[in-house]
C-alpha cells in the first residue's frame, strides 16, 4: 500500500478544539463529522491513525470523502476544514436585462389565440421562438418573473 500523501498531525490545541466540536449536542452536524474524521485521521503522538477505510465505514460514508477531508485539512489546516469550502462555480443568468424586457413586453401583450391568459411554459416557448435564448425553463421564466415582481406570477 502506498505511503499517504497526505498526513494529518495535530496539535494539543487543534486536538481539544477538534474534541469539543465533535462533543457538542447541538450544533452543525456536518461540523461534527468532520471533526470526528479529523480525530480519527490524526497521526501524531496522541492520535489513533486509523486508516480511510475504517473511518469511513465506523461513520458510514464513502472513502473518498474521508480522503478529500484529509486533503483539504492538510492544505488549509485541521480547523478551517471544519467549514464547507465556498463555491467555485459560476452561474450564467438566461436573461440579461434585454431578455427581461423583452419577457415583461410578452407578459403584457395579448396571449396566443384560444388562451385566456398566458403560463409560464408558454412565455418559454415564445422567447426560444423570438430567439431571445437559445432554450430556457419555465421555472427559470417564473423565477424571473417573480424577482421582478410581476403581477403574473
Amino acid at each position: 500500500m502506498p505511503a499517504k500523501k497526505y498526513i494529518i498531525q495535530l496539535s494539543r490545541d487543534e486536538r481539544s478544539e477538534l474534541s469539543a466540536v465533535a462533543a457538542k449536542q447541538r450544533g452543525d452536524a456536518q461540523r461534527q463529522r468532520r471533526a470526528k474524521i479529523l480525530l480519527r485521521t490524526d497521526q501524531g503522538s496522541e492520535g489513533p491513525a486509523e486508516r480511510d477505510a475504517v473511518i469511513a465505514t465506523a461513520l458510514g460514508m464513502p472513502t473518498r470523502q474521508v480522503e478529500r477531508l484529509r486533503e483539504h485539512a492538510a492544505e488549509a489546516g485541521p480547523l478551517a476544514a471544519l467549514e464547507r469550502r465556498p463555491s467555485t462555480r459560476i452561474f450564467q443568468r438566461k436573461l440579461d436585462g434585454r431578455g427581461e424586457a423583452q419577457l415583461i413586453a410578452l407578459t403584457r401583450s395579448d396571449p396566443p389565440e384560444g388562451r385566456a391568459r398566458w403560463t409560464l411554459q408558454l412565455l418559454a416557448d415564445r422567447l426560444v421562438g423570438l430567439e431571445v435564448v437559445e432554450r430556457i425553463d419555465d421555472n427559470t421564466v417564473g423565477r424571473v418573473l417573480k424577482k421582478m415582481n410581476s403581477s403574473l406570477i
